[in-house]
């Protein structure tokens, strides 16, 4: 049974209620080193510049020329340069197109911060797994990721912002457990963020669980694709983890800024993330094919927010604050 203590730290403790550094002390690590947390500014926590699907055992950097596919994306990154975005959160995963040596040049051209990733995306019926990642144990490849903070991606001197695994939206398989249990131990060891493509509240509780029971609390965790019942986002809401709005765009302004509206209500509206997961140059594709821009918050989703009573001070609060409070870098236990 759990003690009256445990249950109250589990339902409604957040990253602000847990012991940590003062905020201007947290950090968070971009393509171009350590900054203080206080300086993310307005971020988009979940885009994308190139994804390919071709798979894990036939990707090749060699599919794509970093010049071309600069040529076609750099305009939508000065774009939102230019409406007050000041970071973005790239969330393509090894073995799916994840190249840092591309994303330095973005960064350094557009002026923007970016943050990458290590981790592997189970996702898709493990289609974008190495093989490796089947017969390894949690911790070989918690070692792995660790290995990517503490020593640089790729041979490079870029380190990871967070970690992205992704699932199946069913019940997890055991592979699937094992994706969550090594990026546990991994969070144990970094501090980055657990951010996992997940979609259905099923799996989102099922990983919390064993995010619990290796002794990580839910505030480490970024339920991605978020997409439940009313009674699921507040639950989870309260436990501490983070619920991701990540697929805005024009159709579903509405439906996402009631969820928004109704976690406000609840008093947990510290725990909403936005974003568009746009963008994807797609290799194999004519031109890398049709690229979607990040500008619908900016233009369009933030005027709805306000024209339904939400003030500037709580824009910020998602788009800014939230960011700030989940990418710092800090071990969050139980």
């Amino acid at each position: 049974m759990f003690s009256r203590r445990l249950f109250i730290q589990t339902c409604f403790a957040s990253p602000l209620l847990l012991k940590s550094p003062a905020y201007g002390d947290t950090k968070i690590v971009t393509l171009s080193g350590e900054i203080n947390a206080s300086k993310l500014g307005r971020t988009l926590i979940h885009e994308h510049v190139l994804v390919d699907f071709i798979g894990a055992d036939k990707i090749n950097p060699n599919r794509w020329e970093h010049d071309q596919v600069i040529k076609k994306v750099l305009p939508y990154l000065l774009d939102i340069k230019a409406k007050g975005i000041k970071t973005i959160v790239e969330c393509t995963p090894a073995f799916l197109g994840r190249d840092v040596k591309l994303l330095q040049k973005l960064a350094h051209q557009s002026g923007l911060q970016i943050l990458t990733n290590t981790g592997f995306y189970g996702a898709s019926d493990n289609k974008y797994l190495p093989s490796f990642a089947l017969t390894e144990t949690a911790t070989e490849l918690a070692n792995r990721w660790i290995a990517e903070f503490k020593r640089g991606i790729d041979g490079t001197d870029v380190k990871p912002g967070f970690i992205k695994i992704g699932v199946n939206p069913g019940s997890l398989s055991d592979l699937h457990k094992k994706l969550i249990s090594a990026a546990a131990i991994a969070h144990l060891q970094t501090g980055l963020t657990i951010y996992s493509h997940t979609g259905p509240a099923i799996p989102a509780f099922e990983q919390l669980e064993i995010l619990k029971q290796s002794g990580v609390h839910p505030s480490a965790f970024v339920w991605v694709h978020a997409n439940g019942s009313d009674e699921d986002f507040l639950k989870i809401a309260k436990m501490g983890a983070w619920i991701s709005l990540d697929g805005i765009d024009d159709g579903n302004m509405d439906k996402n800024a009631k969820t928004i509206s109704l976690l406000k209500s609840s008093g947990l509206l510290n725990k909403v993330l936005i974003s568009h997961d746009a963008g994807w140059y797609k290799p194999g594709e004519p031109d890398g094919g049709a690229f979607k821009g990040f500008t619908t918050i900016s233009d369009k989703f933030i005027p709805y927010l306000k024209s339904n009573g939400f003030k500037q001070k709580e824009i910020d609060q998602i788009l800014i604050n939230n960011p700030s409070q989940m990418l710092a870098i800090q071990v969050r236990k139980m």
